[in-house]
């Protein structure tokens, strides 16, 4: 018989257990995992040290543990702050990211390219991300409710709380990177060390790639008790798995390659071939270097020749070598343009030379008129990174989206190279005290429209989710004390109709997309079935669901004929469990899955 959908996102704790099932099936026991067999197969034993090396704070197993917790939330459509509902391939949603990377894991596991985040800073001001670790939808419902709270240095967890914060939603993050997938999280000094140690947990040591300076003051603060001018942030940057090259590199200064002597080679430039070894170190690249045609001598470099002798002489008979006109100058080597590989020069680890903090709060104000956030990233910052790891049809996600840069560069990075890259964003609705914009969700979605519309091509549209609590009724658990059966009665007719009455077909539509794999930006189509309305997902028709009353086999019969991968109907839309039976195998004769809600 078919299966029911729960309302729960991802079940992460038992995919993680199946896999480890289909490759170590001994070190399983009555369904349940043996970690000293498993780690026996490995090559590891427990021995009971505890002076190993370790990141450790107060929290973090209960961090994990609300990272695996499943979610009962939902995202519901919001067709009307779109833009360009129909056809647009990239989503804006609004809640908490905690909730939200959660109910993505299905639609999105191993999916995403690239992760951008600007996470707080830890400055000591209101912190919304303070996490309830019972009930994570009654915490956002604070928060949206502006119910907030602060992460002083008094508390005595100053560095505890943010860690807390941030653990739990790069474990998720983690789980949509692709394997080739790179994440970027902008820091400070306050929190670069423990945010290194933290990504060492989750990503893996090994998956560093590195550690950028972003010169992002151009004036010099003078605010500072110890006299120094603080003019930098950093970009921490990690990759899942190392592979292949993680960064394009730059571009090559093309200009620089001539042919002066009509070499038939082609056109070259002037390589250095000045060793780095000392002559302790490397006695073989040390040695007289001496022009055959006219027996001047140049001697030897304090470190030596890059080249041994043999390859020298190599290079000499090819006429490779251009020799000064005076034995105070340095041969140097021809460098062919025909020769270079395809792999471009490295790409520094000092960047945004003349791109400062300012130049965000400009390009905000051109677009807005007015200044509505402190610190914001530069377009052109994030641009660039996009640029080096991405292809032209990856998907960006930043779930601490903030003023929505990361929205900006890739549509502006779209527009440039002809790429679709799509962007999810996502943002918790922090109340403001503008009236214009109520939340920073407002301000991020004006962002993109009037930023789009500056752009004028490719895909600038957007479609918007809020998330909220699921769309099924959750059964009330709480004890009935005392003989209450009207308490009872009235709780279990209260679950007669699964779906509750406030929520559309539509919210429905999309919850059941997002747990059962299906990305949210897929089509959803409505389609008339005798008379009841149903919705295909999807060109192909992935999904076909039906949430009308009284299905009859006649209309599970025409639900087959649109040849769903899966036939997605209410429970309620059944008279009763022999309607529901032959409508189960209608289908399977059919060749389809039927779930129910």
């Amino acid at each position: 018989m078919p299966d029911t959908l729960d309302g729960l996102s991802m079940n992460l704790e038992r995919a993680n257990l199946d896999k480890l099932r289909a490759v170590f099936p001994e070190c399983f026991a009555e369904g349940k995992l043996d970690i000293d067999k498993l780690l026996g197969l490995c090559g590891e034993y427990i021995d009971n040290d505890f002076e190993k090396y370790r990141f450790e704070w107060k929290g973090k197993a209960e961090c994990l543990r609300l990272a695996q917790k499943r979610s009962a939330g939902t995202l519901r459509p919001c067709p009307e702050e779109s833009v360009d509902w129909e056809h647009t391939q990239n989503l804006y949603i609004e809640g908490d990211n905690l909730e939200v990377l959660k109910l993505l894991q299905s639609a999105y596991y191993r999916k995403v390219k690239m992760i951008y985040i600007d996470p707080p800073y830890n400055t000591g001001n209101d912190f919304v991300y303070a996490d309830n670790f019972a009930d994570p939808l009654a915490r956002y419902k604070e928060v949206t409710a502006q119910t907030t709270k602060s992460n002083p240095e008094t508390m005595g967890r100053f560095h505890t709380n943010w860690l807390n914060m941030m653990y739990p939603r790069l474990r998720l993050a983690a789980n949509l990177l692709r394997d080739d997938g790179v994440i970027f999280i902008s820091i400070d000094d306050g929190e670069v060390t423990n945010l290194r140690r933290l990504c060492d947990e989750v990503f893996g040591e090994e998956n560093f790639v590195a550690q950028f300076i972003w010169k992002c003051r151009q004036n010099k603060d003078n605010r500072n008790i110890s006299g120094v001018s603080i003019d930098q942030e950093y970009i921490i940057c990690y990759t899942r798995q190392f592979g292949n090259r993680v960064f394009r590199g730059t571009e090559r200064k093309m200009e620089q390659y001539r042919n002066p002597d009509n070499d038939p080679r082609g056109p070259w430039t002037s390589a250095n071939m000045v060793g780095l070894a000392t002559a302790d170190a490397r006695p073989n690249l040390h040695y007289d270097l001496v022009n055959p045609a006219d027996g001047i001598n140049y001697g030897c470099p304090p470190k030596g020749w890059r080249y041994d002798r043999n390859t020298m002489q190599r290079l000499i008979d090819e006429g490779r070598i251009i020799w000064p006109d005076s034995p105070d100058g340095r041969p140097r080597k021809k460098s062919f343009l025909n020769e270079i590989s395809e792999v471009l020069p490295g790409y520094s680890s000092v960047f945004g030379d003349g791109i400062y903090t300012n130049t965000a709060t400009k390009e905000l104000f051109s677009i807005f008129q007015n200044h509505y956030f402190d610190f914001p990233k530069p377009v052109e910052i994030v641009k660039q990174l996009v640029s080096q790891v991405t292809e032209p049809d990856d998907i960006v996600l930043d779930f601490f989206s903030g003023s929505a840069t990361t929205a900006h560069a890739v549509m502006q990075l779209n527009f440039e190279d002809n790429g679709k890259r799509r962007f999810i964003l996502v943002q918790l609705p922090e109340k403001t005290e503008i009236d214009e914009y109520p939340t920073i969700c407002e301000i991020g979605k004006e962002r993109i429209r009037r930023a789009g519309a500056k752009i004028e091509a490719g895909d600038t549209g957007f479609r918007v989710f809020k998330l909220d609590t699921s769309n099924l009724k959750a059964w009330d658990a709480a004890p009935i004390e005392g003989e209450a059966l009207g308490t009872l009665y009235e709780r279990m007719n209260g679950m007669v109709q699964r779906v509750k009455p406030d929520r559309s077909g539509l919210d429905m539509v999309f919850e059941v997309m997002l747990k059962l794999g299906v990305p949210p930006t897929c089509a959803v189509t409505p389609v008339s079935i005798n008379g009841k309305t149903a919705y295909r997902v999807g060109e192909d028709c992935l999904l076909l669901v039906c949430l009308a009353p009284d299905v009859q086999p006649e209309d599970v019969e025409q639900m087959a004929e649109y040849a769903p991968a899966k036939a997605v109907i209410s429970r309620d839309s059944f008279a009763g469990d022999t309607a529901m039976a032959n409508a189960y195998y209608i289908l399977r004769d059919r060749g389809v899955e039927l779930k129910l809600v």
